[in-house]
């Protein structure tokens, strides 16, 4: 309290010091200047000389406590982007101690519970791994269903297709060419959607090897098998523990076929980086993209990245508009693991 009433006194200060020197010029003119015989030109040039001495003593004072509400502002922008560990520095002296310092603790405190939330998100993810069970399950189901509206409706419509052949060979040759073209068209599709069906059958094994050394073999598969033209860009300078790697893989996965089956696109790029505090994952493609306020089908997927990216203590971002892509922006902070014993209270 007696610091923020420091601030006050500092204000208050700065109001005195330019009242003091305004009434200090027109004091001296009234006794060294004979104001009574003065012309009116040298009245009214005092008169402004003083106003706009107070007004420079004003700015100044208002700058200076403007750039340290910017220093604030920046501090709270840089925290609400994931830079948990940025702090303000602070004089003792400074009239702004006092909410400098609160902020810094607020920092700390949300820095100290989203490490724990991360743990406690890489034990879980643990837990979940070891429920093989129930992941069978839950793949089956999901192959069940990508099966069904997929390679299902593709192989029904292909059997319509050429069950109606013969008869429209008899009465339309030209209608029938076009519908043999169809059915090429339609049996590419099944194909390739198979292919990718299959290619999620395999998953890639991340035990002996980072997640770099994984995607860089997977990535490019994947990309084939769905005639994608891929971009992989992937820097780590620390080896990432083994919950957060096994987490961000199931968002790549999660995400790229997001892209297969919505984004209609021709290229995609991945790109995972190290920033030294936290790890920044995005998927960027070229398809078409679509309106916060239209989103349908995409919306189970989305949602599902999000919640295993908020089980780190992170959070994602979706980024598209139609006709202008879909970029998927996944940001984990990153904590230094400390002995046990050694941690901070």
């Amino acid at each position: 309290m007696v610091k923020l009433w420091s601030m006050k006194w500092q204000l208050m200060l700065y109001f005195l010091a330019s009242s003091l020197l305004t009434l200090g010029i027109l004091g001296f003119a009234q006794l060294y200047m004979p104001w009574e015989t003065a012309g009116g030109g040298w009245k009214f040039g005092l008169a402004v000389f003083a106003v706009l001495l107070g007004q420079a003593v004003g700015f100044v004072a208002s700058r200076a406590f403007q750039r340290k509400v910017d220093v604030l502002h920046i501090a709270m922008l840089q925290l609400a982007k994931g830079n948990l560990k940025d702090r303000i520095q602070i004089d003792p002296i400074d009239s702004f101690h006092p909410v400098y310092k609160s902020f810094n603790e607020m920092a700390g405190a949300l820095e100290e519970r989203t490490r724990l939330l991360q743990e406690m998100g890489e034990e879980r993810s643990v837990m979940e791994r070891g429920s093989v069970e129930t992941a069978v399950v839950e793949e089956r189901r999901r192959l069940a269903r990508d099966l069904h509206d997929t390679v299902s409706q593709e192989l029904f419509a292909i059997h319509m297709s050429a069950s109606s052949l013969p008869k429209v060979i008899g009465h339309n040759p030209d209608v029938a060419s076009q519908l043999m073209e169809q059915l090429i068209q339609m049996s590419h599709h099944a194909q390739k959607q198979m292919r990718g069906l299959i290619s999620q059958l395999r998953p890639i094994e991340l035990d002996g090897s980072t997640l770099e050394q994984a995607l860089e073999k997977w990535f490019p598969e994947y990309c084939r098998a769905h005639e994608l033209q891929g971009r992989l860009d992937v820097e780590t300078e620390q080896p990432i523990s083994e919950a957060i790697e096994h987490q961000l893989f199931l968002i790549i996965q999660e995400g790229m076929a997001n892209v297969v089956k919505h984004a209609s696109a021709t290229e995609i790029e991945l790109q995972l980086h190290d920033s030294g505090r936290q790890y920044v994952l995005q998927l960027a493609d070229n398809g078409k993209g679509f309106e916060r306020s239209a989103i349908s089908s995409a919306s189970h997927g989305l949602s599902t990245m999000r919640e295993r990216a908020q089980k780190l203590g992170g959070d994602a971002e979706v980024l598209s508009g139609s006709g202008s892509g879909t970029t998927v922006r996944v940001r984990i902070p990153k904590f230094v693991k400390e002995p046990k014993g050694e941690a901070s209270l």
